[in-house]
């Protein structure tokens, strides 16, 4: 991909943002398809993956969550997966309705959290995006990605720390397999749930969520895996469902340990809110990572104390910066895509550190690249077609009935 030399520049003034005193008009994310990888990482248009929260209880704890890591089972993501099960399961989804969804925005839930938090970023990122049938489809850019993965693996190879790198990433992924059951309580074996410790973690297994919410009046389509549910799934579409997300952090032992924590919450915050998780349970573990405490923290509650506690010193980020940002960034990138005279192509988004910008520019010309599926613009363009041809049926009855 070449650079193209017109590039568009959104600076993110904070003190603005920080001074507003309304917030972007936000809807509730809802639900309206998901899809699984089983534990081989294959696809499924289904809930097959779905987990239920069940922590480990006071006596087993403290946990060791680095038992099992010699033979943990890894997800080799060395290749880019694009938005490929997004797409393919929206197709499916408006396969089964017979009409297209109405999002002017397509991504991850990871984009748009990167978004969210771009006026209080310090590592910087980059995406692809493409416009197609007026929708502006995101996705990250995996070659920085894989970049800054290899960086970092560079950098790890001279950590002094009692504890690899690649092992405190596991503790999360133990975390989640302590703090899970693949079924509802009731239907699920005593011995299935004392043995947790011993069962070989596995990340290639993932429930992932599809909803449609509105930040600042428009109209997003968000994709994202969700670690586990409180109790069951409403059966009726787009209700609210009690989602959990699971984390891991350092035990709080110091000030400044609260400080790091609160810096935290604003990733923990911005994910949970983007898929309407109501819950976040973070499992505390010492250096050493052994599991000692459980918490529960309310999505809601974080954001109105945060809030409350704004002039306090405590916090380093404010919500409303966050979603004013998201909306207005995303309205800059709609309108700037949408202005290019040849409606195609594909742009890259890359957030500058210094000074503070976000950076919008063309990479190719032409086409949408890999960021969508030939089998989705076939799809696409087929319905599209279809309902051009169902309104001229119907132009004509009314023009014969006149």
């Amino acid at each position: 991909m070449e650079q193209n030399n017109d590039i568009h520049q959104f600076f993110i003034d904070v003190n603005r943002l920080t001074a507003a005193t309304t917030q972007a008009p936000v809807k509730r994310p809802r639900e309206f398809t998901c899809f699984s990888y089983d534990k081989y990482h294959n696809l499924r248009l289904d809930d097959s993956s779905l987990k239920w929260y069940y922590p480990p209880q006071a006596h087993e704890l403290p946990a060791n969550l680095s038992a099992g890591f010699d033979k943990f089972d890894k997800h080799d993501n060395s290749q880019d997966e694009h938005l490929d099960s997004l797409l393919t399961a929206i197709a499916h989804h408006e396969q089964q309705t017979g009409e297209a969804i109405d999002a002017k925005f397509v991504t991850w839930r990871g984009m748009m959290t990167k978004f969210m938090g771009s006026p209080y970023d310090e590592d910087g990122f980059e995406m692809n995006a493409t416009l197609f049938q007026d929708c502006v489809f995101i996705e990250e850019n995996w070659g920085f990605k894989a970049g800054r993965e290899a960086e970092q693996q560079q950098q790890n190879g001279s950590w002094k720390g009692p504890v690899s790198q690649q092992q405190m990433q596991f503790w999360g992924y133990k975390f989640e397999t302590l703090a899970t059951i693949p079924r509802p309580w009731g239907e699920t074996s005593r011995e299935e749930i004392e043995n947790r410790d011993g069962e070989v973690v596995n990340n290639k297994e993932q429930y992932c969520s599809v909803v449609r919410s509105e930040i600042g009046g428009k109209v997003l389509c968000l994709g994202g895996e969700v670690d586990a549910i409180w109790d069951c799934k409403p059966k009726t579409p787009g209700a609210k469902i009690d989602w959990v997300e699971l984390k891991t952090s350092k035990v709080i032992q110091s000030g400044r340990d609260q400080f790091n924590f609160n810096r935290k919450l604003m990733k923990f915050w911005a994910q949970s809110f983007l898929l309407g998780v109501p819950r976040i349970i973070v499992g505390f573990r010492d250096r050493d990572g052994m599991l000692v405490n459980i918490e529960e923290y309310s999505t809601q509650k974080i954001d109105e104390q945060v809030r409350r506690e704004s002039s306090s010193g405590k916090w380093t980020w404010r919500p409303w910066v966050c979603v004013n940002f998201a909306s207005e960034v995303l309205d800059w990138i709609q309108q700037t895509i949408r202005a290019d005279p040849q409606q195609t192509g594909v742009w890259r988004i890359r957030l500058q550190k210094k000074p503070k910008t976000i950076e919008l520019f063309k990479v190719e010309e032409m086409g949408h690249g890999k960021i969508l599926t030939e089998e989705f613009v076939n799809w696409r363009t087929r319905l599209a077609a279809s309902n051009r041809s169902q309104e001229g049926t119907t132009m004509m009855e009314i023009d014969h009935e006149m």
